[in-house]
């Protein structure tokens, strides 16, 4: 932060002030209140694909949502991870099936860290427009550190497993195992011949995930860095924590909502100093997690050495305060908590399946305490 009060982006980029972040993410806010979210989550969750694509197209051409993370040159915003990470909170506490994570996190995370001019011209403008979508192949059936690709002359063979919203992707980004374990990536569009698609089942229902098969596909080989899967990973766990609070911020919102109505004894039962305690508890837990977030995700934006540390820490703590929240309102909302009627169980699913998203939390600490032995 400089004396004007403007957080520089990176070393060559333009300043953005906090007002401004604030801005664009009250003109998210606006739009899916506009659109009503809870009857566009359970409409897109029943359609083809499972995401909202009359909302995914609406975010992109009238906010340009898609576009933040990607050079001008490309077609993008010029903005950073930032501004996508002030969006993300939001579509994290509307809960709105839209590939952003997927999509404008991963798969273009993936495109600019390789930093190949040529495939950046031909994927990143139609991603920025929102035109395309793409989707990353990154985990095997273990996870993310065993990749289930294989790459042999070019040709992709094998499944990988979790891949965020691949059933309505155009492009599929992929991470292969090639000799020598090295991990290098591939590009290939989705109705490729060879390319197979399975819907998986869901404990979130709110984001589509899917196992993709490839039996000796072609593929356009891309030069990446070795440390791409790190910085991958990285990049993710720092993202993906600020659409954890903006989850965890809606349950704890909904459950005093709720506490201020449901009457017990002649009395609101937000009027009991027990349950008053549990809330004061839960707004804790979601300051703490917003700033850890919020950390991890300027560390990532600037490239800062510590941004891999401070990224673990977003991922853990914040995976932990969101899964605590979510309990704890399913609660205080008693018997409706549970039904499907309510949508604080979406909050509850989406924080248990979050956490377990790019890997376990409890994993990746022993991963980092390996590493300094």
């Amino acid at each position: 932060m400089n004396d004007t009060g403007t957080a520089t982006l990176s070393s060559d980029a333009f300043t953005i002030s906090t007002e401004e972040r604030e801005a664009l993410a009250e003109a998210v806010r606006d739009l899916l209140r506009r659109r009503g979210d809870s009857a566009s989550v359970r409409t897109a969750m029943s359609s083809t694909g499972r995401i909202d694509e009359g909302l995914w197209q609406t975010l992109c051409t009238e906010i340009g949502v898609a576009a933040l993370p990607i050079p001008e040159d490309d077609g993008g915003a010029g903005a950073s991870w930032a501004e996508l990470a002030a969006v993300l909170e939001e579509l994290g506490a509307a809960l709105i099936p839209v590939p952003a994570f997927g999509s404008s996190v991963l798969a273009t995370g993936a495109i600019l860290f390789a930093q190949d001019d040529e495939v950046a011209s031909q994927l990143l403008p139609a991603l920025a427009s929102g035109e395309q979508t793409a989707a990353l192949c990154w985990a095997g059936e273990r996870g993310w550190d065993t990749p289930g690709v294989q790459a042999d002359a070019g040709l992709l063979s094998g499944t990988a497993h979790f891949v965020i919203d691949a059933e309505s992707a155009d492009t599929l980004l992929v991470l292969a195992s090639g000799p020598g374990e090295h991990v290098t990536l591939h590009s290939v569009a989705a109705d490729a011949a060879g390319v197979t698609v399975s819907p998986l089942p869901l404990l979130d229902p709110t984001r589509a995930l899917a196992s993709v098969r490839f039996d000796e596909v072609a593929s356009t080989a891309i030069p990446a860095p070795a440390d791409l899967a790190a910085r991958l990973r990285t990049l993710g766990w720092a993202l993906l924590s600020a659409e954890q609070v903006g989850g965890a911020q809606r349950a704890l919102d909904l459950t005093v909502e709720y506490t201020k109505s449901r009457k017990q004894f002649g009395r609101t039962i937000g009027s009991f100093q027990a349950l008053k305690h549990r809330m004061a508890d839960m707004y804790v837990l979601v300051e703490t997690a917003r700033s850890i977030s919020r950390a991890a995700v300027a560390a990532v934006a600037v490239d800062d050495p510590e941004a891999a540390e401070l990224a673990l820490a977003a991922h853990v703590y914040c995976s932990d305060a969101y899964r605590s929240i979510a309990g704890e309102a399913i609660q205080l909302h008693g018997g409706i908590g549970i039904t499907w009627e309510h949508d604080i169980q979406l909050y509850f699913k989406r924080a248990q399946a979050s956490s377990q998203l790019l890997g376990a939390p409890h994993l990746a600490v022993a991963e980092a305490a390996a590493r300094l032995r």
